[in-house]
């Protein structure tokens, strides 16, 4: 099963879901799609779901799809899953900004999200799709620390990696 997740976001994110038009029949897809209007032929489609219910489509799924939402792709991973992420972007109305796009090209560069800007390349990215990702556990907060430097680096309004800005 694929399952796609727009995250609960207000804003719609049509963009993502049309780009998981195709892939029904191939196998099942379902489609939590939010504020977007945009509902794929041949997916089951849902608006919002339980936290609960989120956790075991994500457990049951071959593959997930998501926005680039911490706790979206925290859930994935958490599930063993490596996600196929596309970033909401400010111009499409998706986001107030591009916040997504840093933090999925930092999870990228650890081998942890597969990347997607392009929504139409979708197909291929499932047919591609990564083994699952096996998170440490030995205790140690190496990736709990880059999460936490990245997202106190973005509340201070400074791009991660950017020298004062």
């Amino acid at each position: 099963m694929i399952f796609v997740t727009v995250g609960t976001n207000e804003a719609p994110f049509d963009r993502l879901v049309s780009g998981v038009s195709g892939l029904a029949g191939r196998e099942e897809v379902v489609v939590q799609h939010g504020a977007s209007a945009v509902r794929p032929e041949g997916a089951t489609c849902i608006d919002f779901l339980p936290f609960d219910e989120l956790v075991e489509l994500v457990r049951r799924a071959r593959v997930v799809v998501t926005h680039a939402g911490v706790g979206s792709i925290m859930v994935a991973l958490s599930q063993g899953k490596r996600p196929i992420v596309v970033p909401r972007l400010g111009r499409f109305g998706e986001a107030v900004d591009d916040h997504q796009v840093p933090f999925a090209r930092r999870l990228s560069e650890r081998g942890l999200v597969t990347v997607v800007d392009d929504p139409s390349l979708l197909p291929s990215a499932i047919d591609d799709a990564h083994a699952p990702v096996e998170l440490e556990s030995t205790g140690r907060l190496g990736l709990a620390q880059d999460l936490a430097t990245f997202l106190r680096t973005l509340v201070d309004g400074a791009e991660p990696g950017v020298p004062g800005a």
